[in-house]
């Protein structure tokens, strides 16, 4: 295992700022009308699930990283939410959501094991 340097160096990140670039490819799917609406929003959550985990990272406390790490998960099922909303809408396909859908499930994991081995430390 190689030595984290920085929050880049961080798995749950780097998979955060994949999720990031696989929701505004989806979003390029939506509805034009849907721009300030469900599109914002989506785009709002995603980004906000990989900053999270790097302000956490630069608090450089315990407590506060863990709750940086609680907000990004939070956005994560934010974002969940979100698509099934536009799925629901039938903006999109279950199809054309699979990706983003799977980075969600496996980005969500690796978050819960991340809080977990942080309380571990406690």
């Amino acid at each position: 295992m190689s030595e984290i340097k920085s929050y880049k160096d961080l798995l749950i990140w780097q998979k955060g700022i994949q999720l990031v670039k696989e929701v505004y490819l989806l979003c390029e799917l939506l509805p034009k009308d849907e721009i300030f609406g469900l599109q914002s929003q989506l785009k709002r959550a995603s980004i906000s699930v990989p900053s999270n985990i790097a302000e956490g990272y630069g608090r450089n406390y315990t407590k506060s990283y863990k709750q940086f790490l609680a907000f990004s998960r939070g956005s994560l099922l934010e974002l969940e939410t979100q698509i099934i909303i536009a799925l629901e809408l039938k903006f999109v396909t279950t199809e054309k959501c699979k990706k983003v859908l799977d980075l969600i499930n496996e980005e969500n994991k690796m978050l819960n094991a991340f809080i977990n081995s942080i309380k571990s430390k406690d």
